[in-house]
């Protein structure tokens, strides 16, 4: 079932999440770290687009979870990982809304990846 396009009410910070029509890998290392069909993209304001990944289409193993943590007030606390085969350009390459605000709750279970601390992020329609 496709996830529904989400918008927040907020007309000076506008988010959009709703399903890619695209197939999102990211590599790291020579590695697929993440392969899949069933991204969302998320759009915030002018920021660049940001893919979103289905946890269930990530090796989780080549992750590993960091203390770092921040906090958006559009979208909740969020958590870090990193991916030590990639070595120290990758720490914290890897975030995640666990318990995302409302307005943003269908990118809980996912993930998704600084484009500047992995290989590539590959989307191909």
């Amino acid at each position: 079932m496709a996830t529904p396009k989400i918008s927040t009410p907020r007309p000076d910070h506008p988010i959009t999440v709703e399903p890619a029509s695209a197939h999102v890998v990211v590599k790291v290392d020579g590695r697929v770290v993440a392969d899949t069909r069933e991204a969302l993209v998320l759009r915030e304001a002018s920021y660049p687009a940001v893919y979103y990944i289905p946890r269930k289409h990530v090796d989780m193993t080549l992750l590993a979870r960091t203390d770092h943590a921040s906090h958006c007030p559009y979208k909740g606390d969020a958590s870090y990982f990193s991916i030590p085969h990639g070595g120290a350009k990758s720490d914290n390459a890897v975030w995640s809304y666990e318990n995302p605000y409302d307005a943003v709750a269908p990118i809980k279970d996912h993930v998704a990846f600084y484009p500047n601390r992995v290989d590539a992020i590959t989307v191909e329609s």
